[in-house]
């Protein structure tokens, strides 16, 4: 549903101004968006008093740091005692066009999508498979409306059924592909297994693939060995804020959208960490539905404030470098201890587990391992039960299950374990 109107309006001059003329200008905003959101967000309103402030406390970027940072356990909470949003809704529930879940749960409305990937027109008379999931989370609607911005014709192909994508690919002879890396190496794989020449047989000119770590090591090779154009390299969204920060063409860093500011901010004490000194990345979206001021998305990074050598003056995150919750992003879904707890807690004979996440050619693997105190009926027909439960509470599959001896798994011992090396 279009918005009547755009408080925050996106301004590209942003990437080039000078350090200090952008702060100015994004402190002006950063005044408007705390304004409007005390008037509109009770829970924000909320939120401020609590910390003993007013909204002409926050005069600048350098005052955004007296705000409490937001995590995903307060969202929960308060969308627990104030439903659906929390009080954190700016806007009537009839001008939001969609809802989404995020693990915890946490529900996020639609906001708005911006184009930073490529020029208005670039996809015009084109394909473009989109392989995110257009269920339950944003990121398939979220890429739809990307693509379409930029032209393309979409086919919403969502995620998996390899065989399937490689015949859509090649019978619609799409020239553009998004989705993560991992699942377009799947694909081509596949191809090549079936006797076709990938960059003779196929059409795919463009690929938008992200949310895996490790995924420029596949950028090269998509470049390279079959002629792609790996559009904005490396992308960071989250659920919950939306698109953060891409990569331009010289691939040296994610650059900050100037539709938020971002801050690197100590876990422990939310207070803003230095350039170039690793913590958690914190968000402050410039959006008029859902206004999250200084939200904790619990990824770990750092900001690089050098002019980069494409010209944008705007500070880049290098990778993101993990995460300082309990949470481990794996083929780009979160699984959180939380839900994988929800699905264990229904098969009573496991009296103990732990999922531990590799990575092998290029492809994240999840070993689940398992103590059992009595043994189900008919196994393999139980262990199919769990392994369906865990995709639908997760959003992925475990690759493989072992059964360990009762005491394996120390008391108190991790729940999800991310043993993975890029």
């Amino acid at each position: 549903m279009a918005e009547k109107r755009d408080m925050f309006p996106h301004d590209e001059s942003l990437e080039r101004l000078p350090t200090a003329d952008r702060e100015k200008r994004l402190s002006k905003k950063l005044q408007q968006l705390v304004k409007y959101a005390y008037r509109n967000a009770p829970g924000f309103k909320a939120r401020l008093e609590a910390a003993g402030l007013k909204p002409d406390n926050i005069k600048g970027i350098s005052d955004l740091p007296r705000i409490p940072v937001l995590r995903k356990d307060d969202l929960i909470r308060l969308q627990k005692e104030r439903p659906p949003f929390g009080g954190y809704l700016a806007v009537p529930l009839k001008r939001v066009g969609h809802v989404y879940q995020s693990p915890g749960p946490i529900y996020d409305p639609q906001r708005r999508v911006r184009n930073t990937f490529g020029s208005p027109g670039i996809g015009a008379g084109l394909i473009a498979i989109n392989a995110w999931s257009y269920q339950i989370t944003p990121a398939g609607m979220i890429m739809d409306t990307v693509l379409k911005n930029m032209g393309f014709t979409v086919f919403p192909a969502g995620p998996g059924n390899t065989d399937l994508q490689m015949q859509v690919m090649r019978d619609l002879q799409a020239a553009c592909f998004v989705g993560s890396p991992s699942f377009l190496a799947s694909i081509i794989k596949r191809a090549e297994e079936q006797g076709y020449d990938f960059k003779k047989d196929f059409n795919l000119k463009y690929a938008l693939v992200f949310g895996e770590m490790g995924g420029d090591q596949l950028r090269r090779t998509f470049s390279e060995k079959y002629g792609i154009r790996c559009l904005g390299g490396d992308v960071y969204v989250t659920a919950d804020t939306g698109i953060i920060a891409t990569s331009c063409d010289e691939n040296a860093g994610m650059h900050v959208s100037t539709d938020m500011i971002v801050e690197i901010a100590d876990p422990a004490t939310g207070q803003v960490l230095p350039p170039g000194e690793a913590g958690e990345v914190v968000v402050t979206p410039f959006d008029e539905v859902y206004p999250l001021i200084r939200f904790g998305t619990g990824d770990l990074s750092m900001l690089i404030t050098a002019k980069c050598v494409c010209g944008r003056t705007t500070p880049r995150l290098p990778r993101i470098m993990g995460r300082s919750g309990d949470a481990v992003r794996v083929r780009a879904m979160f699984v959180h201890p939380r839900q994988t707890d929800e699905v264990i807690s229904r098969y009573p004979q496991i009296s103990a587990y732990q999922l531990t996440v590799t990575r092998q050619d290029n492809r994240d693997e999840m070993l689940l391992q398992l103590e059992l105190g009595s043994q189900p009926a008919e196994r393999e027909k139980w262990i199919e039960a769990l392994r369906k439960d865990f995709q639908e509470t997760c959003r992925v599959r475990f690759d493989r299950v072992e059964y360990l001896p009762a005491g394996s798994i120390p008391q108190g011992a991790k729940k999800i374990v991310d043993k993975r090396v890029y």
